[in-house]
């Protein structure tokens, strides 16, 4: 079966993004630093890099490694959207989650205004050899936490004070097991955890 995967950057006290859904402000190290970085993480998921971005980084007609589908809430959405961008992974299958904004966006993402647990098993019974990514935010997270089967968690070296959290949810304390850990030179560590 296909597993759901919460990839996403967090700052030490939790935080996916600040009070206005800023993320500007995880810091990426010099200019050797961040290349080094972006390198590791686009080798192993380039498909988590926007569509209007690839060429840039190379990835242009990289396929797909680890994700065909992935899953966002309109805070993940909106930035894309605001930039006049309607399909910013036009390499993926994409769904938004939300129950303000109209099913006519784009063709090529589907909203989706309830239920996204129902959304997560569907797509995890389908055939495919790649799996699902929850690409954000927090409080989808926490809806479908009964779902997530694992969490690729890259931690900054930044205390945000206030912001959206990593899972936003009603109390569920759910235990995952370190798989494996790297450490980049500019301060970022890239956790992965498995549901236990």
């Amino acid at each position: 079966m296909r597993k759901l995967a919460y990839y996403v950057a967090v700052t030490l006290d939790g935080r996916i993004a600040g009070p206005g859904g800023e993320y500007d402000f995880f810091p990426a190290g010099d200019e050797q630093q961040t290349a080094a970085y972006q390198s590791w993480t686009t080798s192993l998921y380039p498909e988590t890099v926007p569509t209007a971005v690839r060429a840039a980084f190379g990835l242009a007609h990289a396929p797909n490694r680890r994700f065909d589908t992935v899953l966002m809430g309109l805070g993940s959405y909106r930035p894309a959207l605001d930039a006049g961008i309607s399909s910013p992974y036009a390499h993926l299958r994409q769904y938004v989650v939300s129950s303000s904004l109209g099913p006519a966006v784009d063709p090529a993402v589907t909203v989706v205004p309830s239920d996204p647990l129902a959304l997560v098993r569907a797509l995890k019974r389908e055939d495919s050899d790649l799996d699902i990514w929850l690409c954000g935010g927090g409080r989808l997270a926490g809806v479908l936490l009964p779902e997530i089967d694992e969490l690729l968690i890259k931690s900054y070296p930044v205390v945000a004070g206030a912001g959206i959290p990593l899972v936003d949810g009603a109390f569920d304390p759910t235990v995952f097991t370190v798989a494996e850990r790297t450490a980049f030179p500019n301060g970022v560590t890239l956790t992965r955890l498995i549901r236990r």
